[in-house]
């Protein structure tokens, strides 16, 4: 079971890495909204909160967007395997479902982590500093967590879909209001209160205030309760994968 779960994983590690343009390509979003966003925002975040630095806030929900991103269109892998016969060929070895599941998950899981790192890094050059080592490695539990669950969602829709293009606008209709709504990049005190409960069901939410937690120290609903509820919501939705997985026709 190792070995299929680690040989499916090494397979996405090495697409991602032999394709530069993705690497590149995934970068100038996030590097657009820390610099727009950071500079444009920060003079009027400043006053507003009494001289406290937009880029500390910002930075925590740009990396949680990364994440995000990348992770979600993992997916495409699973449509991109069955449309040129892979997964046809996976599904027929002597191997659960499951198995290619959790194989594909830690593989988009990882290379969204990376992402998030890549993202991480940047935040330095403009400005953005990480008060310890504890601090960086409760933040790094909380990246992979949110990295795992949107994997999980990415590929258990994937699962139920035979078309790309299909899936890629499904997928942009409901991760933009997934970052927007997420706190990512305003507080989410003193919402109205429709927004307000938008965001406390969206699951980005958690990680986002969790990572802002635990690499800046402003948490709205504690670090503690943000864990668990990202969490359990991971091992939820990889659990409703494994289960779609386990349907799924090549």
């Amino acid at each position: 079971m190792i070995e299929v779960i680690y040989i499916l994983w090494l397979r996405q590690l090495k697409h991602y890495w032999r394709s530069k343009s993705r690497l590149l390509g995934s970068l100038g979003q996030p590097l657009l909204f820390l610099v727009t966003f950071g500079f444009g925002f920060g003079p009027m975040y400043a006053r507003a909160s009494g001289g406290a630095s937009y880029m500390d806030f910002l930075a925590p929900g740009i990396v949680s967007m990364s994440i995000l991103f990348t992770a979600v269109f993992s997916g495409l892998e699973v449509i991109w395997d069955r449309q040129f016969g892979f997964l046809k060929e996976t599904l027929v070895a002597p191997i659960s479902r499951t198995e290619i599941m959790i194989g594909k998950t830690f593989g988009g899981a990882t290379i969204a982590m990376i992402q998030g790192l890549i993202v991480l890094s940047l935040t330095y050059a403009l400005g953005f500093r990480i008060p310890s080592l504890g601090s960086l490695g409760l933040g790094l539990i909380f990246m992979s967590l949110i990295a795992i669950f949107f994997t999980g969602l990415g590929l258990a829709i994937a699962s139920k879909m035979k078309d790309m293009h299909g899936f890629q606008l499904i997928m942009n209709f409901l991760i933009m209001p997934i970052f927007f709504l997420s706190g990512a990049l305003f507080p989410l005190e003193n919402l109205p209160s429709a927004i307000y409960f938008i965001s406390r069901i969206d699951p980005l939410t958690y990680g986002v205030d969790g990572l802002r937690g635990a690499i800046t120290g402003m948490s709205v609903f504690g670090i503690y309760s943000d864990l668990a509820v990202i969490g359990v919501l991971s091992i939820l939705v990889c659990a409703i994968g494994a289960v779609l997985f386990s349907k799924i026709e090549a």
